[in-house]
C-alpha cells in the first residue's frame, strides 16, 4: 500500500478515535451531572450501594407527590387520591432524614411534644394560630388540644359529644373510630383516655403534613381522601365515624360520601357531625353565610339519612348523631327510599371505586337482632371470637385460636431481642402481613398501636376479624408505596410478606419503602423461609443495615421450610 493511502487511513483513524473519546467524555460529564441519588431500577447495579436522596427529597410521599398530583383534575379532590410512579420511576435512593433531626419524644409525652426539626413545618402554626391546634415554643411544638370545632378545647369537645351519646364512651361498646379531616389528631388523641382507637384520615394538602404532625405525636394516621375510591377499609368495621368541618360534601353526587361511610360502619355505628350546617340557626352569622344555604344543606342531609335508613339519635348543642341500624328488614320494607346495592364485595376496599347505593346487611330473622352477629365489649372483644369467623365455620376458628397462641409466644420472644418494648421507645407499630391480627392482639399489653396492613390480593383476608377485634388496619398492595409519610413508624414487622411478593414485583422497592417508613433507630424484624431471608439480606447490606439473623427451630406452622427472624435497628441512617 503506497505512503499517500496510508497516511489518509492514519487520519481516518485519528478522527475516528478522537470522536470515541469525544463521546466517552461527553457521556461521563453527562453522568456527573445527573444525581447518583436519583438512580432507578435500570441505572443501578446488582451489588452497589444504594445513595441518599436529594434533602429535597425529605419527607417524599411517592403516591402523594405534589409535582405528580398536579398532572391529574381536582374534580371530586381525584388529584388528592393515590397516584403512584410506576415501577420502573420508582426511586432506589434511600430518604434522608432532615437536617437536626432528633429522636421523638418516647409516649406518653409525644402525644403533646414534637421537635420542630423532625416536622419543620410552620404554616400551619401560622394558618390555625386562633385556633390552638398547635403551637411553636423554642424547638419544639406543643399540641394543647384546640381544633376549629374545640372552642373550649378538645376535652371540652369530647365531653360535650359524651352527654350526647347514647351509649357511654366507657362502656367497651365504642371501641374503634374513623376521625375524617383529622387535623392533628387531637380528637383521636382525647379518646385514648377511654380506651377508643381512632383511625384518623386527612389528604395531604396545603396546610402541611397533619397527618405527619399526628403520626410524630403517635397517634393513628394514615393518608386518605374521599373521591372517587372507596376508602382502604373492610365493610361494617367502625363502631364511631367522625367529622368536625371536615369539608366533605356529604349530600354531593347522589349522597356517594355518606354512603361510603355507611359501608364502612358497622351495623348499629354512629356517626357524629359537627360544625356547619349542624345548630346553622345559632351559627350562621359567625360562619358567615346565608342562612338559607345552611338549612337546605340540613334539609338534604336529613333527607339523605332518611334514605339510607339512618335513624337520628340527637341534635344538640354543635352536634348531630345519626345511627346506623342493626339490620335491614324495615329497610327493605320501605324499596322506595332505599336504594341497594346489587353487585360488587362490599369488603373489597383497593382501588374499588365507591358506589352511591347501600349494601345490604347479613340477614336475620326479627327486628331486634343484629346483623353479623352481636360484638363483645372492648378489651373482651380483643379475643373473643369474632362474628366473621363464627359464621364460616369451626376450622377457622380453630386456626383463629392457634393463631393467638403462636403470636402471643412469638412477641414474648420479641422483647427479649428489642428490650424496650415497655418503655415507650416503640409507639407506632405497622405489621406488613397482619393475618388474624395476632401479632397486633399480643402486643396490646405494651404502650403501642399496630397498623394491621392486608395485603389486598392475600389468599384470605381477615381485615374485617381484625377490626371486629378492636383492632385497625388497611388494605395494601405492596408493590406500591404506603400512604404515609417518612419516619413515621418505630418499629416494621414483616412475616411472610417476601414469600408472598417475590414473583410478584421487585422486593428490592419493599425493602426501600421499609426504610422510607421507619423512623431513624427505629427497628425492623423480618420473619420468612431461610432463603427469603438470605435474598432480603443482599438488599439491606446495600442499605448499610446492619441486623442480626436468628434461626427459628422448627416453626410452629408445620412448614417443612427453615425459618429465620432478621432484626435491624436503623442507626445508620
Amino acid at each position: 500500500m503506497s505512503s499517500k493511502y496510508l497516511t489518509i487511513l492514519n487520519i481516518i483513524i485519528f478522527i475516528t478515535s478522537l470522536f470515541t473519546f469525544s463521546y466517552i467524555i461527553t457521556s461521563s460529564f453527562s453522568s456527573s451531572l445527573s444525581s447518583p441519588s436519583l438512580q432507578t431500577s435500570k441505572s443501578l447495579t446488582k451489588n452497589s450501594h444504594f445513595d441518599f436522596c436529594p434533602t429535597n427529597f425529605t419527607n417524599y410521599c411517592p403516591c402523594e407527590d405534589p409535582k405528580r398530583q398536579k398532572k391529574f383534575p381536582n374534580k371530586k379532590w381525584f388529584r388528592k387520591e393515590r397516584h403512584c410512579p410506576k415501577a420502573n420511576e420508582r426511586l432506589k435512593c434511600l430518604i434522608p432524614k432532615p437536617k437536626g433531626y432528633q429522636k421523638p419524644f418516647h409516649w406518653p409525652k409525644s402525644k403533646d411534644n414534637a421537635w420542630f426539626s423532625n416536622v419543620p413545618f410552620t404554616k400551619l402554626v401560622e394558618y390555625k394560630r386562633l385556633q390552638n391546634w398547635i403551637r411553636l415554643e423554642g424547638d419544639r411544638f406543643v399540641f394543647p388540644g384546640g381544633g376549629t370545632s374545640f372552642p373550649d378545647g378538645v376535652e371540652g369537645y369530647v365531653d360535650d359529644l359524651k352527654k350526647l351519646l347514647p351509649v357511654s364512651l366507657n362502656s367497651g361498646w365504642i371501641r374503634t373510630v374513623l376521625d375524617v379531616g383529622c387535623g392533628v389528631a387531637s380528637f383521636g388523641a382525647s379518646l385514648m383516655e377511654y380506651g377508643v382507637l381512632t383511625m384518623s384520615i386527612a389528604p395531604s394538602d396545603e396546610h402541611e403534613a397533619q397527618v405527619m404532625f399526628a403520626l410524630e405525636r403517635g397517634l393513628p394516621a394514615m393518608l386518605g381522601v374521599f373521591s372517587t375510591h372507596r376508602l382502604t377499609f373492610p365493610s361494617n368495621s367502625f363502631d364511631m365515624a367522625h367529622c368536625s368541618r371536615c369539608l366533605v360534601q356529604w349530600t354531593a353526587y347522589d349522597g356517594l360520601y355518606l354512603k361510603e361511610i355507611d359501608r364502612i360502619l358497622r351495623p348499629g355505628g354512629f356517626w357524629v357531625l359537627s360544625g356547619p350546617p349542624i345548630n346553622w340557626r345559632v351559627n350562621y352569622k359567625a360562619w358567615q353565610t346565608d342562612s338559607t344555604v345552611l338549612e337546605k344543606q340540613q334539609n338534604s342531609l336529613e333527607e339523605l339519612a332518611i334514605q339510607m335508613c339512618w335513624e337520628k339519635v340527637v341534635e344538640g348543642g354543635q352536634f348531630a348523631i345519626w345511627q346506623k341500624p342493626i339490620n335491614h328488614i324495615k329497610c327493605k320494607q320501605n324499596l322506595n327510599s332505599a336504594k341497594f346495592c346489587n353487585s360488587s364485595d362490599p369488603d373489597d376496599g383497593w382501588y374499588a371505586q365507591m358506589t352511591a347505593c347501600i349494601f345490604p346487611l347479613q340477614e336475620v330473622k326479627n327486628l331486634d337482632e343484629i346483623s353479623g352477629g352481636v360484638l363483645a365489649k372492648w378489651p373482651m372483644r380483643l379475643n373473643a371470637s369474632p362474628a366473621r369467623l363464627r359464621n364460616r365455620g369451626s376450622t377457622l376458628e380453630r386456626m383463629y385460636s392457634e393463631d393467638n397462641r403462636k403470636w402471643r409466644k412469638r412477641v414474648s420472644n420479641y422483647e427479649v431481642v428489642l428490650k424496650s418494648l415497655s418503655s415507650g421507645r416503640y409507639r407506632n407499630v405497622m405489621d406488613m402481613n397482619g393475618g388474624f391480627g395476632g401479632f397486633a392482639a399480643a402486643m396490646v399489653k405494651y404502650p403501642v398501636w399496630v397498623m394491621n396492613v392486608v395485603p389486598f390480593d392475600a389468599k384470605s383476608d381477615y381485615l374485617g376479624v381484625i377490626y371486629q377485634r378492636g383492632l385497625i388496619g388497611t388494605y395494601m398492595d405492596w408493590c406500591e408505596p404506603f400512604s404515609t409519610y417518612p419516619r413515621t413508624y418505630d418499629l416494621i414487622h414483616a412475616s411472610g410478606i417476601f414469600s408472598m411478593y417475590m414473583n410478584k414485583c421487585d422486593i428490592t422497592d419493599i425493602v426501600i419503602e421499609m426504610h422510607r417508613i421507619v423512623r431513624p433507630e427505629g427497628s425492623v424484624i423480618i420473619r420468612d423461609d431461610k432463603d427469603v431471608i438470605l435474598k432480603v439480606k443482599e438488599i439491606t447490606d446495600r442499605m448499610r443495615w446492619e441486623g442480626t439473623i436468628l434461626e427459628v427451630d422448627g416453626d410452629d406452622n408445620g412448614s417443612t421450610h427453615t425459618k429465620m427472624i432478621m432484626v435491624f435497628n436503623n442507626t445508620k441512617y
